[in-house]
């Protein structure tokens, strides 16, 4: 009989975890294989080890048990091992073992050094990878394409784009990997043009380009160009992959491209894609973005799978909308599943508190965040605070938090309490807040027109007039005002004291004529 059909080879094969692996291994050892086969025995569970799904979540001592207690081992035995604490995020114990290796003289071949390779990307070690990359060179695997493919990938997530470049430059059968790697690299520094220039020499393209290129665009804001590319994608016949759909969700929501959601959701539905946490997230967030948040309620109630950031869109969604008491149910529905919340969660309950004017409620919030859950305050939850406090008129609470905080407010944390002292004209302490931000950012105008707007309700025209000749003297101009709506798939956009539009005078004469309708009803 075949040692590759015996029963116990048989068994490992159907092993799909940790603990399966360990039952067959005890019992070939107590039947006496272990001393008949031992290497073909411990190299097959080891290898099938390293396939395991739950791998990344797995405890590290175990392979390296059966590691070494392989009598000689091989090339294939230290490529696997190499791999699995690769897999593992333990790459200093990868690259220890590849040391060993080539300390022993075993040679190693064109599956070794994509693993150690890996190991050298967890570590964020450039100088280490050029080095390995060198060893390449050496062993005579320069021009194999798994290899090349994986120093450009190597070069290109470590930001080293003029390594990656050369690479790529001088690989004389590139294939779609290669060009993958080379445009994620362009994509991470923030140069989605070179991105797309490499995109568009491409002959063959597979999801993953077009994922990569779509999240280049989201992250950079470019959210006209990043739904463009969804719909060409669509339009080649391709199908997306979860990356390129929850890019395009994202810049929809960006954009308030709610028509253009609404086609990426009937997609997802039509073809029976799986709603997973990241595009459940992803239709959550577009819709309360775009304005409907009952369909993004919808969408949360129906996804199976909630994360934390899943549940973090659904509270920040509802305190964008205004709904401070359902923003706050659902943050209790957070806990009580068991995810425990983060430094978004808060910031987004705190918010809807604001607008609902939940005073207590927040105040407790923002003591359990350091008390309760140990998460670090940081200023956007000051702000937040700062902005509650100023609208419920708890101005002297305000300012008291702001000078006991633990770092220097910024912009956010002065604005918020000069909005409450607008709303409740409290010219002093608006006095004290408009300094602040004014020495943070000088060129902020908003803050001018609050200040002559205070100044103006308190009858204090002459500070009107200092604050218009200050503005004057530092050449400050108050930023215009934009809105967009979206209409028949078309975006408008619409800038204060512009007539760009082309329908400019259609709309100010529905607007006029809306106007003396309002005045005649009176």
């Amino acid at each position: 009989m075949l040692i590759s059909t015996h029963p116990t080879f048989l068994l490992i094969n159907n092993c799909k975890t940790s603990k399966q692996l360990q039952q067959v291994h005890a019992q070939a050892t107590t039947r006496g294989l272990m001393s008949l086969y031992p290497s073909l025995i411990l190299t097959k569970i080891l290898y099938t080890f390293s396939l395991l799904d739950h791998l990344t979540t797995t405890s590290p001592h175990y392979p390296l048990r059966i590691f070494n207690q392989i009598p000689n081992p091989s090339t294939f035995c230290y490529n696997t091992i190499i791999r699995v604490y690769t897999l593992l995020s333990s790459p200093l114990s990868a690259l220890s073992l590849f040391a060993k290796m080539r300390r022993l003289c075993i040679p190693p071949d064109t599956h070794t050094f994509p693993f150690v390779l890996k190991a050298s990307v967890r570590l964020r070690a450039l100088a280490l990878a050029k080095t390995l990359h060198s060893q390449v060179v050496k062993f005579g695997f320069g021009s194999d394409l798994f290899v090349l493919n994986s120093l450009i990938h190597v070069y290109s997530d470590l930001g080293s784009m003029t390594d990656a470049c050369q690479l790529f430059d001088v690989t004389p059968q590139r294939d779609v990997v290669s060009y993958n790697s080379i445009i994620h690299g362009f994509v991470k520094a923030g140069n989605t043009s070179r991105a797309r220039d490499i995109f568009d020499e491409m002959l063959v393209r597979d999801d993953v380009t077009w994922g990569t290129l779509l999240a280049g665009y989201a992250q950079m804001n470019q959210c006209k160009e990043a739904i463009q590319l969804f719909n060409q994608m669509l339009a080649s016949g391709l199908k997306p992959n979860n990356i390129a759909l929850v890019s395009a969700l994202s810049a929809c929501a960006q954009l308030g491209a709610l028509d253009q959601g609404k086609i990426i959701h009937n997609h997802i539905e039509q073809n029976q894609i799986r709603l997973d946490a990241f595009l459940a997230t992803g239709l959550v967030d577009m819709y309360a973005k775009c304005g409907c948040i009952d369909l993004a309620r919808e969408v949360f109630e129906s996804s199976e799978e909630k994360k934390l950031f899943t549940w973090n869109a659904m509270i920040v969604g509802l305190a964008m909308h205004g709904d401070g008491e359902l923003s706050l149910e659902y943050f209790r529905r957070m806990k009580e599943a068991g995810i425990k919340p983060d430094g978004v969660s808060f910031l987004g309950v705190l918010v809807g508190c604001s607008h609902a004017g939940l005073v207590n409620e927040a105040q407790q919030l923002f003591n359990d965040m350091e008390c309760v859950y140990g998460l670090p305050r940081e200023l956007k939850h000051y702000g937040c605070m700062a902005d509650l406090l100023g609208r419920a008129g708890l101005i002297k609470e305000a300012i008291r938090m702001i000078q006991g905080m633990p770092m220097e407010g910024d912009v956010f944390v002065w604005g918020g309490l000069l909005g409450g002292c607008s709303i409740h004209g409290n010219v002093e302490v608006a006095e004290i807040a408009a300094k602040h931000i004014m020495q943070l950012d000088p060129e902020d105008g908003g803050v001018y027109s609050i200040m002559a707007s205070i100044y103006a309700h308190a009858r204090r025209w002459e500070d009107v007039a200092k604050i218009r000749r200050l503005m004057d003297a530092r050449r400050v101009n108050k930023s215009a005002g934009c809105s967009s709506i979206q209409l028949g798939g078309v975006t408008h956009e619409f800038v204060a004291g512009e007539r760009l539009h082309p329908q400019i005078d259609e709309i100010y004469w529905v607007l006029d004529g809306i106007q003396r309708q309002v005045f005649e009803s009176y």
